[in-house]
């Protein structure tokens, strides 16, 4: 893990997409000089970014306490370019806060935490599910079909304790919990295998609205085998 860190801090402004729910979207982020802070925004509806200048519009569906940052591997970008035919993925492009090195973002446990630099304490929530807006703004065809089959979706932390972020920031993993429920397979009971969801129903780290949604999932199942 010595060589883990973050290679940049990438920050969205708002643009016109026409792909997007509401017709804007910051998922158009780039890479930012110097530290940015970073801090819980809120809860999910009302909280946007907990990144300091990042823009997020669609805040029902995105932002908030346990989406306040998004980070992503370049070892998985480079996996994509690679697979997109050579196509250049700079920092950000996939609307990710942090392009982390060094560190299995895929392999992370929910509920996992990190240090980012001095101060900054994230605990991993979530994996990024594919939408629309991400297709639109990316235009590959097929885009939702293929990241989803390719189950390299990044995650989404919420902000334990708040401090600043920079390039070159050492990521530190400081625990672990003992379920072994990663973000890649979260992300496949979400989307591909559902028959792995029972291993989520217990993850105390979700977002209750995951919860929520294992629950409903869980409850039809028991039904339908009545």
């Amino acid at each position: 893990m010595s060589m883990a860190k973050v290679l940049s801090v990438n920050i969205g402004t708002k643009r016109e997409l026409r792909e997007a729910d509401l017709g804007i979207t910051g998922i158009d982020k780039r890479p930012v000089d110097g530290p940015v802070a970073v801090a819980a925004p809120g809860p999910r509806g009302v909280g946007a970014s907990g990144v300091a200048g990042d823009v997020i519009c669609d805040l029902r569906h995105h932002g908030g306490d346990d989406q306040a940052v998004y980070a992503y591997a370049r070892e998985d970008l480079d996996v994509w370019a690679v697979e997109l035919l050579g196509r250049e993925l700079p920092p950000g492009v996939f609307g990710e806060n942090l392009t982390t090195t060094g560190v299995d973002v895929t392999g992370a446990l929910i509920g996992e935490r990190w240090r980012v630099g001095s101060s900054l304490v994230l605990e991993v929530t979530s994996p990024r599910i594919p939408c629309r807006t991400f297709a639109g703004w990316l235009g590959e065809r097929g885009w939702v079909k293929t990241f989803t089959q390719r189950a390299l979706p990044g995650a989404y932390f919420r902000v334990l304790e708040p401090g600043p972020v920079e390039a070159g920031d050492a990521v530190t993993v400081l625990s672990r919990p003992g379920h072994g429920v990663t973000i890649g397979t979260a992300f496949r009971a979400f989307t591909t295998e559902p028959a792995l969801l029972p291993d989520l129903a217990t993850v105390e780290a979700l977002p209750e609205y995951d919860k929520r949604k294992i629950r409903r999932a869980l409850e039809r199942r028991a039904t339908a085998a009545e």
